[in-house]
């Protein structure tokens, strides 16, 4: 579908937010919205009452992450921060001034965060767990079953129970990982790589997956509330490949939603619905159904393009979506019947 199909703009029903930073990240802590920005703040975006909390002096935020009432913040000064909704801070790590390369967050209240070759798990009591993987890690994320974590580095991932003496689990493909995303389901591993590539692997076997065909790095992942679908960036398209059978999508092809002139570099599937949220590098930001690949139009920056949009997310119950971009632009969206 064209934008010169696009049936209904929900412009009017955007806030605008002032961010005077880059976005890193955007989540919501209760029912207020908050970014994490590039210069070291958090702005709590609350409309008629902003306020902002410095987490890094004299620092920037490298990378963030928001889930289940807290905000944690890597930075440039080797900090990793957690920020409450009642505005109450804690230091959870401090790698010396070694910069935070990722984050992962799990809903039980545990953390995890790399820099270069370290890897550190911090559970909910506090606990600290600390691996030394083979090469520097980029990506993180924690696994649906049991507490253990997939990391992306080079030549594969590596699959840590941090309570266990045991050996990590490898996923072996030559190459530098650049990040790692699990199905919800547990089944599957799929990575981003240095050369504009995914690659995949059914876990239970090793069995290997290569999706390729992007014009440049896929930087965002989102699975759909069904577990049946990865939506990525990285084209002038969300690219969304199919995980509904034992199989994934080997052997098959992926949709594409949302093509237009401009890079995706963003996207965020809705809570509960078969809708995805994406956002390009020109600023626009979309939704698509795919039930019927209709348009709705969130936000258009016209003739003078706007700063790529950097973050995306959406309340639990996915009424609204907030969105953030690289020139400090930002917004809320209303959406009462998603």
């Amino acid at each position: 579908m064209t934008m010169a199909q696009t049936q209904t703009s929900l412009t009017q029903n955007v806030t605008p937010i002032a961010l005077d930073g880059e976005a890193v990240c955007a989540g919501f802590l209760g029912r207020t919205p908050v970014f994490a920005l590039a210069n070291g703040e958090v702005l709590f975006a609350e409309i008629g009452a902003e306020r902002r909390i410095k987490l890094h002096e004299n620092a920037a935020i490298l990378t963030a992450q928001c889930l289940d009432g807290r905000l944690v913040t890597g930075g440039d000064d080797g900090r990793v921060m957690e920020l409450r909704a009642d505005g109450a801070t804690k230091e959870l790590g401090d790698e010396k001034g070694k910069w935070i390369d990722a984050l992962a967050l799990r809903d039980d209240g545990a953390t995890a965060w790399t820099a270069a070759k370290t890897v550190r798990a911090r559970d909910a009591k506090g606990e600290i767990k600390t691996f030394t993987a083979p090469s520097g890690v980029r990506g993180l994320c924690f696994m649906p079953k049991g507490y253990r974590l997939a990391l992306a580095h080079y030549n594969g991932v590596s699959m840590w129970f941090p309570n266990t003496a045991a050996e990590p689990e490898g996923l072996a493909w030559r190459g530098s990982h650049l990040d790692v995303t699990i199905s919800p389901d547990g089944k599957f591993a799929v990575t981003a790589m240095q050369e504009n590539a995914l690659h995949g692997w059914r876990i239970a076997d090793h069995k290997d997956m290569r999706m390729t065909g992007y014009p440049s790095k896929t930087r965002s992942f989102s699975w759909s509330s069904d577990g049946k679908w990865l939506a990525t960036s990285g084209a002038e398209a969300c690219i969304i490949w199919p995980f509904d059978t034992k199989d994934g999508p080997m052997g098959k092809g992926p949709r594409e939603c949302g093509v237009r002139p401009a890079r995706v570099t963003r996207v965020a599937f809705h809570p509960r619905a078969l809708v995805l949220a994406a956002g390009y590098d020109d600023g626009w930001v979309l939704l698509t159904r795919l039930s019927n690949g209709s348009e709705l139009l969130v936000r258009q920056t016209g003739e003078t393009k706007g700063g790529a949009i950097s973050a995306l997310a959406w309340n639990d119950d996915g009424r609204k979506l907030l969105f953030g971009a690289e020139d400090g632009a930002a917004g809320v969206l209303d959406l009462p019947n998603p």
